[in-house]
């Protein structure tokens, strides 16, 4: 138990560590980024009148949810790689060793909850817009 602890401190330690530490600018870029492709494809959902999408992926039979996934690690994939690889880069400059688990925590954290999360909120927004609108 004092393992995970440690783990989840150490990485909660380096998203918080600041500006003055090597590479903040992925604590701001990689979240950014994830937010473009989540912009435009909850525009996308909404236009077409698609559900929210994780709420999509949880419910929805195995076959579509397959598609769905494979959807948005279409748009956030090269986005939760590229967090990998610099939180990878960020971990030998500041504790000379990889934790690989840690890279993937980091990388959900900065690339794949944003997007769900504003894929979501852009999706529901647009669709509540429109339905008040009239269409």
């Amino acid at each position: 138990m004092d393992e995970i602890v440690t783990i989840f401190t150490r990485v909660w330690t380096d998203i918080t560590s600041g500006a003055h530490a090597p590479l903040s600018f992925r604590l701001i870029i990689q979240p950014l980024v994830a937010a473009f492709f989540a912009i435009r494809a909850g525009m996308q959902d909404a236009r077409v009148g698609r559900p929210l999408f994780f709420w999509a992926v949880v419910v929805s039979d195995p076959t579509h949810r397959r598609e769905l996934l494979r959807e948005g690690w279409k748009h956030v994939g090269k986005v939760f790689i590229a967090a990998v690889i610099v939180d990878a880069i960020y971990q030998i400059i500041v504790h000379h060793w990889v934790y690989p688990s840690e890279a993937l925590m980091v990388a959900v954290i900065l690339a794949v909850l944003p997007y769900l999360v504003i894929r979501g909120l852009v999706n529901r927004i647009l669709r509540r817009r429109c339905g008040r609108n009239g269409g």
